[in-house]
Formats: C-alpha cells, sequence, structure tokens
C-alpha cells in the first residue's frame, strides 16, 4: 500500500480538488495524508484521509476571500486585485503580474524546512502537489523527493512551449480581445516574472542542494513522472511534450458521494421553484463575489428578461448589500452548495473557474462564462469552441446582453453540452486516481 501525501494551498478552489483526489486514492488502495492550512481538515474528514496541518502561503481564502483572515499586505493586494477587474482583462491580468512574487512564491526557504519535516514525520513513498504551489515543487525538486503535479486551473498554466508565459492567455473569448499594445504590454511583464521567478528558484537551490540539478525555468517545474489536468483532453489544446512525463486528462474532480446541504437548502429550491419553471445559479467566485456591482446587473438583467426564472446568488460579504433583491424569486446568500446546485438547476453563470467550469460540464448545466481574470479568458476561449457554454465581456456587460444570454440557454442547450457531459464522467477521480497510481508506482519509473 503505497502512502502518498497531497500537498494543498489554503485556497477552497484548489483544496476541494485535491481533496477529493486524495479520497479517490485512498479509495484505489493508498493510506493517504492530506496536508493543508488547518481550516481545511474538514475536507480531509469528508475524503476519509488523515489530515496534517501545513501552511505554505501567507494568502488563504476559505471559502469568501474578503471575510478570510489574512495579513494587512495580503488584504491590500486582494482589493486592488478586486478594482482592476472593473477596469478589464488587461488591467486585472497586470495586477495579478505584480503581486506574483507575493502571492506564490513567499517563504521559499521556510516551505523547504516545512516539507522536509513531514517527509520525515510521514515518510510517504510519494507526493502530489498543486502546481500553482511553487515554493512546494521547488522544495521537492530540493529534498529528491518523488511527486506528482496536480494543474488546478487550464493546462496552459504550464508552459508548453518556451514562447509560452504564465499569466498570458493562450487564446481568448469573442467578447474579449484586448489590443496588440496591451498584449505586448502583458506579455513584457509576464517575461520579467519568468525570469525572477526562475532565478529565485536557482538561488534557492544553490543554497540548500547544490548536488541537485538546476530547477531550470520556474513555471515549467514539475512532475517528472505524472502531471494531472483537471480538465477536458480537447484537441485543440496545445501538446505538452516531455519525454518519460504522463500527462493525465481526468476531466473534472467531484465526488459522486457528494452530501446534501440539508433541509433549509431543500425548502429554498422548494420554495423558488413554486414560483418559477427555471432555476438559475449565479455565483463568480469564492475572490469575484465581491464584485456585488455584476451581481446585481445580473439579477435585474433575469428578472425582467425571464420572468420564468428564479435565481440563487453566491454573493460572500455582499449579501446584506443584495438582500433588496430577496423575495419569491430570489435567494442571496454569502455561500451555496454549488455542486449540489448544479443538478438541480437549469442554468449557471460564472466567472469561467476552472472548477465552475468543469463541475457545470460534468452535471451538463448550461452556462454564460464573464471572464474576469487568471486563466478564465482561456477557459471561456475553450467553453466557446467546444459549444459548452456562452461568453460575454464583464467589463462591458448590460443588463440586456445578461437577460438575453441567460434566456437563450434556457431555451436551447448548447449542442457540445451533451457529448462532453458524458465525456467528462467517464473520467473523473477514480479514473485518475488509478491511472496517476500507475504512472507512480510503474518499476521503469521508481528512483
Amino acid at each position: 500500500m503505497p502512502r502518498i501525501a497531497v500537498i494543498s494551498p489554503p485556497f477552497q478552489s484548489h483544496a476541494q480538488p485535491l481533496s477529493v483526489l486524495a479520497g479517490a486514492l485512498a479509495q484505489e488502495g493508498s493510506d493517504v495524508t492530506f496536508a493543508c492550512a488547518p481550516p481545511f481538515a474538514r475536507l480531509a474528514e469528508e475524503a476519509g484521509v488523515s489530515f496534517v496541518p501545513l501552511t505554505v502561503t501567507r494568502n488563504a481564502n476559505t471559502g469568501v476571500a474578503r471575510s478570510t483572515r489574512q495579513g494587512v499586505r495580503e488584504s491590500e493586494r486582494l482589493e486592488e486585485f478586486i478594482g482592476s477587474t472593473r477596469e478589464g482583462a488587461i488591467a486585472a491580468l497586470l495586477t495579478q503580474s505584480r503581486h506574483r512574487g507575493e502571492d506564490m512564491l513567499a517563504g521559499p526557504e521556510q516551505v523547504l524546512a516545512e516539507v522536509r519535516d513531514l517527509q520525515e514525520r510521514l515518510a510517504p513513498d510519494w507526493f502530489v502537489v498543486d502546481q500553482l504551489s511553487y515554493s512546494v515543487t521547488l522544495a521537492l525538486h530540493c529534498l529528491g523527493l518523488p511527486f506528482a503535479t496536480f494543474c488546478p486551473g487550464h493546462p496552459t498554466y504550464l508552459p508548453h512551449s518556451p514562447e509560452a508565459l504564465f499569466g498570458v492567455p493562450y487564446a481568448w473569448p469573442r467578447a474579449v480581445r484586448p489590443t496588440a499594445r496591451e498584449l505586448a504590454e502583458l506579455r513584457r511583464a509576464a517575461l520579467r516574472n519568468d525570469l525572477a521567478f526562475t532565478e529565485r528558484f536557482a538561488e534557492v537551490a544553490r543554497g540548500h542542494a547544490p548536488q541537485v540539478q538546476a530547477p531550470g525555468r520556474a513555471f515549467a517545474l514539475a512532475s517528472r513522472r505524472a502531471v494531472v489536468f483537471n480538465y477536458p483532453q480537447f484537441s485543440w489544446l496545445p501538446k505538452h511534450r516531455r519525454p518519460g512525463v504522463r500527462f493525465l486528462h481526468g476531466g473534472q474532480c467531484v465526488s459522486p458521494e457528494e452530501k446534501g446541504p440539508g433541509d433549509v437548502w431543500e425548502g429554498v429550491l422548494s420554495r423558488l421553484k413554486s414560483s418559477a419553471g427555471h432555476v438559475v445559479l449565479i455565483a463568480l467566485g469564492t475572490f469575484l463575489s465581491a464584485r456585488d456591482d455584476v451581481l446585481a446587473l445580473l439579477i435585474r438583467g433575469i428578472l425582467a428578461h425571464c420572468p420564468d426564472a428564479a435565481v440563487v446568488v453566491a454573493a460572500g460579504e455582499g449579501a446584506p448589500r443584495l438582500a433588496e433583491f430577496a423575495g419569491p424569486r430570489v435567494h442571496v446568500a454569502d455561500v451555496v452548495p454549488q455542486r449540489w446546485l448544479l443538478s438541480r438547476v437549469d442554468a449557471m453563470v460564472h466567472h469561467g473557474g476552472n472548477n465552475s467550469f468543469t463541475e457545470c460540464v460534468a452535471s451538463a448545466t448550461p452556462a454564460l462564462i464573464l471572464p474576469f481574470s487568471s486563466d478564465q479568458f482561456s477557459i471561456a476561449h475553450d467553453a466557446e469552441r467546444a459549444r459548452l457554454a456562452t461568453c460575454l465581456n464583464p467589463a462591458t456587460l448590460t443588463e440586456d446582453d445578461a437577460g438575453a444570454a441567460v434566456r437563450e440557454l434556457l431555451d436551447h442547450v448548447p449542442e457540445g453540452l451533451p457529448r462532453w457531459s458524458e465525456a467528462l464522467r467517464r473520467r473523473g477521480p477514480r479514473w485518475t486516481a488509478g491511472r496517476l497510481l500507475d504512472a507512480m508506482e510503474s518499476p521503469v519509473r521508481s528512483r
């Protein structure tokens, strides 16, 4: 029975799918420990695996970013990012680029010491690490420990060529088209980060593991055995080619044994369905729920254009500011049981986050995607190309556009959704766990 340590950063959107994969590895016969910040111990319990506390970054998000206890500087960066999304795609991406060093590579020496201590205490045979936890990947590289890489976002978050830059979308949806000048500025900022991260990686490696092969390009550092993409295997995606590395497109990481949220939410859904023939879920993710102006616009647009629809809104800390909409056709909450709701609603409006996208496809839920930042533009492009969803630009969105788009989704299911939904359900966490174990335990891949 292999002993496996799954290390996650303290973000709900990352820890959730990683904990599901941890549970699937345990179901396949492994002894699994989930390592994350203390507030995420509940995910290990739900997955049926052991838990050890490990905090690998000062940032955190336990479900609603603004209400998560943060340091002063972390809170300042969060507010700056949210403000930048009001200016459009390039402004948001440039802000994220400026924050990248503090967000993703804080205290690599301390993380290395903590990972070494974890290895000494648990003695796992190998690790699974979130690809965006760069300090942890660097630590495992320096310590010479075997690990698999889990990519929680778009596959191009792992650069596929020398020209590909982390933080620059590989493709854009039709509704979001930056100018050549804007793209050039974004590429320059991304290249500066690429060089800075690579130099910092080399510095840490020289100081703590001079005997180990140099880590090379920082954003491209990943497992030499197996890389898991929590994403569909679209034929047009750029190909990752690394000798000896098995690339696994798991499609989605949704637990098939999803627990119900209880009588309260059953009652909410029953009340809404008694007032309308359709129910639409609006959820912009744990960070972007702070854009209550967009949430209000969406509510007004759907109520006006879809008189037969009710709305459930995940509003985070903005829930009190949207209380005026509460009524027979609108339910506003700080957080919602999204995965449970997806099998019960008729459409969803989301931001193009990887979890929301793959969960919608797996549950065959039509979606309107409003990409704000990060890899959401790449995901929106793929969803549009595969005919899985509609995409609009949140920076120029109007009530009429939003309402009309949702009306169309309620009347006509996107044509690619049934086929891709079936494809994702054929894969998933158990499929991924079995093939990951095969890749990591194969004799030809042993150290």
